[in-house]
């Protein structure tokens, strides 16, 4: 009697105890090996599974008091969670591709996101011309002119303007 009581425990907390597991010590593991191998695509598979744990574990706290009310939340979770872990279902790739990243790209969250870091504001002098011809080739030199003329220091800018055009004249751009 007393292995069958083992028994009904273990399978009553079945998911308390594969849970963890399943959703963080196997990807766990499979993240650190992604990241010693030289293949992108199980960097990208641990990656979007990362992104979707932690939308489950936003979606978890923002919602406690309602998926109490579920009793079979865990085990739905549970189930979910195997189907995105699993690399042969590939559920992490589709749930990404499919719902997730259509969201982020249509509100343009992805390139807000990153900002790399420089030193400075220009690192090399060559930064700041770069900078002026793409202005100048976005908005054409009077853009920069006029730019210029609202500073009020419209001497120096000028010059600076036609430098950049006597660089561009000279390099035959």
């Amino acid at each position: 009697m007393g292995s069958r009581s083992l028994l009904k425990v273990l399978a009553k907390n079945f998911d308390v105890l594969a849970g963890p597991l399943v959703a963080l010590a196997y990807p766990l593991y499979a993240s650190v090996k992604a990241i010693e191998t030289k293949s992108s695509v199980d960097d990208q598979q641990w990656l979007t599974y990362w992104v979707l744990y932690s939308l489950i574990t936003l979606f978890e706290l923002t919602f406690t008091s309602i998926i109490e009310w579920l009793p079979f939340w865990s085990s739905m979770k549970l189930i979910f969670i195997s189907w995105l872990v699993l690399p042969y279902f590939s559920g992490a790739a589709y749930v990404y591709q499919n719902y997730v990243r259509p969201v982020f790209v249509r509100n343009h969250m992805i390139n807000i996101w990153y900002v790399p870091q420089k030193k400075g504001l220009f690192c090399n002098s060559d930064d700041f011309i770069t900078a002026l011809d793409k202005y100048i080739e976005e908005n054409g030199p009077e853009a920069l002119k006029k730019l210029a003329d609202k500073v009020g220091k419209s001497s120096t800018q000028s010059g600076i303007v036609e430098r950049v055009e006597r660089i561009k004249i000279a390099e035959g751009v």
